[in-house]
């Protein structure tokens, strides 16, 4: 079997309106150490260390994949237990480049129209679900794809060059089904609730929990088609 890393996500704590308390990521594993960052419900991120103390377990989290403004997160994080589900997860899956695709009876349709995703395994609905597609001038490319990339956990920034001048930071982005070379991925988006009309720069977005049902469900080399 390949090997295993082990994931967090956020359970308890803020939503996306950051309308309660938030799970906190600590500069060190120190509940008096300063806070690096506040943690929305749906965020998950991968642990390179667990350290036990006489009060709390901690999780360690440093961002090894690239990131486009690393200066965000130049120390690692520490995140408390209490408020997380811990998980394992074989992590990245890529079609390695010399692979053909592989067959699968699963496919899943965007709909850019209606703002809906169906997944079919054969000619049964496995799926059907609202989504967000691109906005006006980012918008989500149409045309027949497939995945080849799957990873439970993606940091996201912005502004991106040439596409957006807004800045955002969203660490933890959950469950990442690629299937555009320019970009575009279906994932979880725990920091809005506007599914069911355009709201990204290009991706799909689903509820967190709506996409980990679907990336479990996804293999690599699934059809994709977006259409109109």
């Amino acid at each position: 079997m390949p090997p295993v890393s082990e994931y967090i996500e956020v359970v308890r704590g803020c939503e996306l309106h950051f309308t309660s308390d938030c799970t906190v990521a600590y500069t060190q594993p120190d509940a008096h150490a300063p806070s690096a960052a506040k943690l929305r419900i749906g965020t998950v991120l991968e642990v390179t260390e667990v350290i036990p103390s006489a009060e709390h377990l901690w999780y360690k989290i440093e961002f090894k994949e690239w990131v486009r403004y690393p200066e965000r997160t130049q120390t690692p994080w520490y995140v408390q237990a209490e408020d997380v589900r811990a998980f394992e997860n074989i992590g990245t899956q890529e079609l390695s480049p010399e692979a053909t695709i592989a067959t699968s009876t699963k496919r899943i349709v965007i709909d850019r129209s209606d703002q809906t995703l169906y997944a079919y395994e054969n000619d049964e609905l496995f799926m059907e679900e609202p989504i967000s597609t691109g906005l006006e001038y980012t918008p989500t490319p149409r045309g027949t794809f497939f995945i080849y990339k799957k990873t439970p956990s993606r940091y996201m920034q912005g502004p991106l060059p040439n596409i957006t001048t807004q800045y955002y930071d969203l660490p933890g982005v959950p469950w990442n089904l690629y299937f555009s070379k320019e970009g575009a991925v279906i994932h979880g988006a725990y920091w809005h609730d506007e599914f069911g009309k355009p709201w990204s720069h290009g991706c799909v977005n689903l509820s967190p929990q709506k996409a980990e049902r679907l990336y479990n469900w996804a293999v690599i080399g699934t059809p994709v088609l977006v259409r109109d």
